[in-house]
């Protein structure tokens, strides 16, 4: 029962098997306490049916070790709702492999808050899908590190919509390629601001007029 569940020892629960782990119902999943779910093994966590990682509690997501959301398979990371991706903590979703970068629903993307956009690193920015990119809002475009823009790929870069591009900082425009500026789409060039275009270097001035 979800009382035997809750009255479990974090030293039970790190003991158990993995296959009595799957054979908790979500009920009981959800049930689980934050000292209980940060003392899952890695083993555990990533043997969880995308069922059980659904039933997840916000407070949950957030309490599981960052080892052990390294372990999440791609299949678990694509069921993640908006709500749980939300509730990850930036040194959470900083260690995220790319394979789970690429996993989340584009809801999912778009939750991620600003503290969250901030952490990503350069390698899960560039393996972002262009429906990933296109899923952005203007404040995640916006909150951006330039080094991160820096290797977003032509594809990524295309994708921008008109409303992403007049979101960018200046110095995020500044910090865009010559092969970058060019791949822009001729909407999303169109969308820049006066701040922006007055903003672009020589280099990238160069190479539009090319």
């Amino acid at each position: 029962t979800t009382g035997q569940v809750v009255a479990l020892e974090t030293a039970d629960v790190q003991a158990m098997s993995t296959a009595q782990v799957v054979a908790f119902t979500s009920t009981q999943i959800a049930a689980f306490g934050t000292d209980q779910v940060a003392a899952l093994t890695t083993a555990q966590v990533s043997t969880l049916t995308t069922g059980q990682v659904l039933a997840l509690t916000s407070a949950q997501v957030g309490a599981l070790e960052t080892v052990d959301v390294k372990a999440l398979t791609s299949a678990q990371a694509g069921v993640l709702t908006s709500v749980q991706v939300s509730a990850l903590g930036t040194q959470q979703v900083s260690v995220l492999g790319t394979l789970q970068v690429v996993a989340l629903s584009t809801l999912g993307v778009r939750a991620l808050g600003t503290d969250q956009i901030e952490a990503l690193t350069s390698a899960q920015v560039s393996a972002l899908t262009t429906g990933q990119i296109l899923a952005l809002t203007s404040v995640q475009v916006g909150g951006l590190e330039t080094v991160d823009l820096q290797v977003m790929s032509t594809a990524q870069v295309f994708a921008l919509t008109s409303v992403q591009a007049s979101a960018l900082g200046t110095s995020q425009v500044v910090a865009f390629t010559s092969t970058q500026v060019v791949a822009l789409n001729t909407v999303a060039l169109r969308a820049l601001t006066s701040d922006q275009v007055a903003a672009l270097t020589s280099v990238q001035v160069s190479a539009l007029t090319t």
